[in-house]
């Protein structure tokens, strides 16, 4: 017992002089609380209700309303595919693509880079036929002028004209051949369910052609290498490892970007 007792009080002597500490952290919290304005405690903050229900229509035109809404959420949520399938921005990437793989960089520009360079070049040469939508179709549309079916009407038309100065025949004889339509008279008899496949595989068909015309001095340069380091007994070394420093000189002798870039744009037919 004489021995249990002395540890006890050296165990309280510890204790207790972090006690104060505690009782004055307590009490001026307390106090901190107590004087706390009655106006502050008081206010709430609102909270916004959302209702979504199904109520009985007063009119017909409360329907077409609630079916726009509907047709124009469905609109936005295809917006990605509708930028990507209708416009430049496919071939666009997919040459940029074989253009990184022909160099020989395998993350190099990223494709964060390539992605955003390929929309805004999208968006230059797309920006006169979405002006054309915006004047004629869209606008008198918002300013209530027309209806929705004379809106798209008139949005179909400078698009229609963009994917057919950019598809070849060829593709549009096969999806019209595929659907067993009639065959039509005029370009403006030509379905879009036909149009827009047949544009895609044709932007497919143009960016494989310009990738590979990219691609075959790259190719001979790699080739001249690996001749090269065969013919001093290299063989162990990899020629990718020798060829690209000469294949960036190259290119940026050249002005790559500037001509493949302009080429691209040229391309086109808005």
């Amino acid at each position: 017992m004489t021995e249990v007792i002395p540890m006890i009080i050296y165990r309280k002597k510890r204790i207790l002089p972090s006690r104060p500490i505690l009782w004055c952290l307590m009490i001026g919290l307390f106090l901190c609380l107590a004087h706390v304005p009655e106006s502050v405690g008081a206010t709430t903050l609102p909270i916004p209700s959302i209702r979504v229900g199904l109520d009985r229509a007063q009119e017909p035109g409360d329907v077409a309303v609630a079916l726009e809404v509907i047709a124009l959420l469905t609109i936005l949520s295809l917006a990605p595919a509708i930028l990507i399938l209708l416009t430049s921005f496919t071939r666009i990437l997919i040459v940029f693509h074989f253009l990184r793989q022909a160099i020989g960089t395998q993350s190099t520009p990223p494709n964060q880079i390539l992605v955003s360079l390929a929309l805004f070049i999208t968006f230059f040469i797309m920006k006169p036929v979405w002006q054309d939508v915006y004047t004629n179709a869209l606008s008198p549309y918002m300013d209530e002028q027309i209806t929705y079916q004379t809106a798209f009407e008139r949005a179909q038309i400078p698009v229609r004209k963009f994917m057919l100065a950019n598809t070849r025949e060829k593709d549009i004889a096969l999806f019209v051949k595929i659907s067993k339509s009639p065959r039509p008279n005029t370009k403006d008899d030509l379905s879009l369910l036909a149009l827009i496949p047949a544009f895609v595989i044709s932007e497919l068909q143009t960016s494989f052609i310009i990738g590979f015309v990219i691609y075959v001095p790259f190719l001979i340069l790699d080739m001249v290498v690996a001749s090269v380091l065969l013919s001093m007994g290299m063989m162990m070394l990899p020629p990718v490892m020798i060829s690209l420093p000469f294949k960036l000189m190259l290119f940026v002798l050249v002005d790559g970007w500037n001509i493949v870039v302009g080429s691209l744009v040229k391309s086109f037919s808005v």
